[in-house]
This record gives structure tokens, sequence and C-alpha cells, in this order.
């Protein structure tokens, strides 16, 4: 569904409370106009610029004419009668779709978003990669992600991961000002420690990220122990090597002080062998990091199954005994398409 419809207006949602300002200005308006419209979009969630009754009729008409307010429209929602895990499906302006799913814990709701229309990283185990990528999110479509959620859903967010479709890393200006305005006080204030941000691995972006000492959650999609396993679940293990992964991930738990999360899929007779485990222990031991084995969610369009419960015990025993953090993630929506790219994937092969 690669969409060529264009709108040229102003992303008013994507500007920073001072991009606010410096704009109304230049419409010939005062200054804290700015801040007036900010708060009506980031706090109040309105979607039309009828909604702020605080502005004059001449300036919302002026806004109307120059601006468009990102709105996503949600084109399917999936319920888990499993786990009240809630799955949906995001038309965008150009009716391209994307998905986002809402998970409850008992210390808050956590909202999975997606960075980029499809993804172009290639991952043989994930159904967002399927058809490549469309385009990037704007940081308004990432951002009306979890506002659309939390109206829809009546309650507040408290964790955001960007792990849905695409490779946020691939998106990184777009990424850092979605994270910008999520943090500012001004909006929903999500504290930037209440934001993972995922990457199957793009060094030289670990890099700049470090540098910018956020205190966000960094999640590496590791999922092999070493170079040869990883090139065959993972294009981008030919580009980077892992070697390289783990020299970017030590520079970023030394500018942030942060831990770093590694996601290790587990696929049956690939990669949860003992020697694979390890292989991973020697590669991240007296490292400040916590090991995610997740066992994979199958996808039709692919052949890895899930290991089975002994095996996956197993290997997060083996990583325990070496002193390694480790946790099993817990299986969520399975019964909605609850992987990245199931549902939308579902609805554009009609």
């Amino acid at each position: 569904m690669n969409q060529k419809i264009e709108d040229t207006r102003t992303d008013i949602k994507s500007m920073s409370a001072e991009e606010l300002e410096e704009f109304v200005v230049k419409l010939g308006d005062k200054k804290f106009r700015g801040a007036q419209i900010f708060q009506w979009l980031h706090q109040k969630l309105v979607t039309s610029f009828d909604e702020m009754t605080n502005l004059s009729k001449a300036l919302r008409e002026k806004l109307e004419k120059e601006c468009r307010i990102t709105a996503l429209r949600a084109e399917a929602v999936q319920v888990s009668k499993l786990d009240q895990t809630t799955k949906y499906l995001f038309e965008l302006y150009d009716r391209n779709l994307i998905e986002s799913v809402l998970m409850k814990y008992h210390h808050g709701n956590s909202v999975c978003i997606s960075s980029q229309v499809g993804c172009r990283m290639g991952c043989r185990f994930c159904a967002s990669t399927l058809d490549g990528c469309v385009r990037n999110l704007t940081p308004s479509e990432m951002l009306d992600q979890i506002y659309t959620i939390q109206k829809m859903s009546g309650e507040r967010v408290d964790n955001v991961v960007v792990m849905g479709s695409g490779e946020p890393l691939d998106n990184y200006d777009n990424l850092l000002k979605f994270i910008s305005l999520l943090n500012s006080e001004k909006g929903l204030n999500i504290s930037a420690r209440n934001i993972t941000v995922s990457t199957c691995g793009l060094v030289p972006e670990i890099f700049k990220l470090a540098d910018r000492k956020l205190q966000i959650t960094l999640a590496v999609s590791l999922h092999a122990p070493d170079d040869e396993l990883r090139k065959t679940m993972m294009p981008i293990a030919n580009k980077y090597s892992v070697s390289e992964i783990m020299d970017a991930c030590r520079y970023y738990i030394l500018q942030t002080g942060r831990r770093i999360s590694f996601e290790y899929s587990l696929v049956r007779d690939v990669n949860d062998s003992e020697d694979c485990a390890r292989q991973l222990i020697s590669l991240v031991k007296g490292m400040n990091c916590h090991i995610n084995l997740i066992p994979v969610n199958p996808i039709k369009e692919r052949d890895y199954r899930q290991s089975e419960q002994k095996a996956i015990h197993a290997f997060k025993n083996k990583l325990e005994k070496n002193g390694i953090n480790v946790t099993i993630r817990r299986e969520m929506g399975r019964d909605i398409d609850g992987a990245c790219g199931q549902l939308r994937k579902s609805y554009i092969s009609g």
C-alpha cells in the first residue's frame, strides 16, 4: 500500500513549543499563542483547530489553511481474550497502515509503537519487513499512536516502547524529535527512563545516540551470539559485526550510565543450544546489561519455530548461573496477530 498522496501543509504537531511560538509570530499573532496551541495538541490531545476555543477565529482559520493536525484513524482494533492486550491498526493521512499495541501490566500501561511504514532491515523472524520500508513516520505520527490509544482506552500511558514496525535508528532525526516532544513537561511528560528504543544494531547511530546522553533505555536485537549465525537471521549482520555492536553498546553505557537490554528471540534448533548460551555469556559478561529472552512468535511466511519450554528454561538457567540478568518475555496478544507487522500484513495482503 505505497500511497503517493501528499499534504504539503505544515505538520504542526511535529513542532516543539519554541518552534510553534516562532511560527505563530510569523503568522502575525502573539508569541504566547504558540504555547496555547502546544497545550491543545499535546495535553488536551485535540484533533481540530475548531476545538482550540481560546484562539481567535481569524487565527484558527489561518492555521487551518497553513497547517494540518496529524490524527490517526483506527482501521481495526483487536483485543486479546487472553490478557486484554489491544492491537491497533491505524490509517495515516496517505492511507498507509501502521500498527501499535497497548499492553497492560501491574506497573502501568505500555504502548509499543511503529517508527516506519514497514521496515527495510529484513530480519527473518519478523512480519514487518516482508514488504520492505514504504516511508519514515514523522514525529507527530509516532506521537499520535500514543495519543489516540490514550483517548480510545481512556487510560494514561506510562511507558512507551519504540519496537513496533520499522527500525527506529533508521529514522534517527524524527525519533529524537519524537522523544523530545513526548518527554516535554508541556506535553504528556513521559519520563525518558520510561521510553525504550529498539534497534537491530545500526552501529553509527548507537554512537550518535550515546553522545546525546538521553536517559532512555536502549534495546539491542542481538538474537545470535556470533556473526555467522546472525547473518542467517538478520541481514544487518553483513554490515556490522557482533563485536562492533558490543563496542557501540559499551560506549553507550559509558556515556549514559544506562543499562543496555539485549533482545534474544529463541528459535528452535537455530540459536537455543547450550553452545549459543555459552557464547552469549562470554559476549556480555561484566557488562551492565539485561537479556530479554523472547520465545519467537511464528509467522506463516517464515519457517522459524518456537523453542521448546525445556530449552527456553535451560538457556535462561545457564545465563543466570553465570550472573547474567535475564528474563523470559511474557507472551502477550498471541491470539490477535500480536507480533510486529502481523496485523498490517494480513490487511494489505487482502
